[in-house]
C-alpha cells in the first residue's frame, strides 16, 4: 500500500480502503483457485496493481470514459483503474470463466459499482469504447484486429481514442507495424523500483 500512496498521494480515503482491501481479496481467492503465481503474491502491489497504474499516469480518464479490459484475467490493469477513476465505466473480459469468476466477486466486495465482468472472448464484445486495456496478452499485431472495431469515433481525451497496452523488453519488431502511430512511454519515468526498467505502456490510436 505505501507504495501505491507515495506515487498517487491524492487518493481519498475510500479509495486508500479499497486498495488496501485487494491483498486480502487475492489471498483468499489464490487459496482456492491459482490466480496470481505465489511468487507475484510476494510483491502484489508492485507487479500488479502499481503496474496497472501506470496507465493512468499517461491517460486520467474523465468521467463517463468507456474502458474495455481485454484479457483482464484476475482483473488487472482493470480492477485497479476502477478504483483510481470511480466516475469511468469499465468492462473487463476474459474467455476462462474461473477468473471471471475471481474479479467478479472482487468488484463487489470493493463495491465497485463502476465496473461489470463477462466471460467472452474479445472478438464477440458489442459496444463502442473510448479506450482498450490490457496487460501483454499477445503480440500487438494479433491484438489489433481483435478490438479495431470496438473504438468510439467520439473523442473527449487528451490522447486520441485507442489501446492503452502494458508490454515489456524490446518492443521494436513489434511496433515497427504501427510505426509513425503508436506511443511508448516508459513506465520507469514514473516509477523507480527496478520492476519497471524494461516496461512500457503504449498508446496506439485506433480512429
Amino acid at each position: 500500500m505505501d507504495l501505491i500512496i507515495k506515487y498517487f498521494p491524492k487518493l481519498t480515503e475510500r479509495q486508500k480502503e479499497q486498495f488496501a482491501a485487494l491483498l486480502p481479496l487475492y489471498e483468499d481467492w489464490n487459496s482456492k483457485i491459482n490466480v496470481i503465481s505465489r511468487k507475484d503474491m510476494d510483491n502484489f502491489y508492485l507487479h500488479h496493481v502499481l503496474h496497472s497504474l501506470a496507465i493512468a499516469k499517461v491517460m486520467p480518464f474523465r468521467p463517463m470514459a468507456e474502458i474495455l479490459d481485454v484479457g483482464t484475467g484476475g482483473g488487472f490493469p482493470g480492477i485497479p483503474l476502477a478504483i483510481m477513476f470511480p466516475e469511468a465505466r469499465f468492462h473487463l473480459v476474459d474467455s476462462i470463466g474461473k477468473k471471471i469468476k475471481v474479479v467478479a466477486d472482487v468488484a463487489t466486495q470493493l463495491g465497485l459499482t463502476n465496473v461489470r465482468t463477462e466471460h467472452t472472448r474479445a472478438e464477440q464484445v458489442k459496444g463502442e469504447y473510448d479506450f482498450v486495456v490490457s496487460r501483454a496478452v499477445t503480440d500487438l499485431s494479433t491484438f489489433v484486429p481483435w478490438v479495431k472495431g470496438k473504438i468510439s469515433p467520439t473523442h473527449y481525451h487528451k490522447l486520441r481514442n485507442g489501446i492503452l497496452y502494458l508490454k515489456g523488453g524490446d518492443l521494436a519488431d513489434e511496433l515497427s507495424p504501427f510505426c509513425g502511430k503508436v506511443h511508448v512511454w516508459d513506465i520507469n519515468q514514473f516509477f523507480t523500483e527496478d520492476f519497471f526498467e524494461t516496461k512500457k505502456v503504449i498508446h496506439l490510436p485506433l480512429r
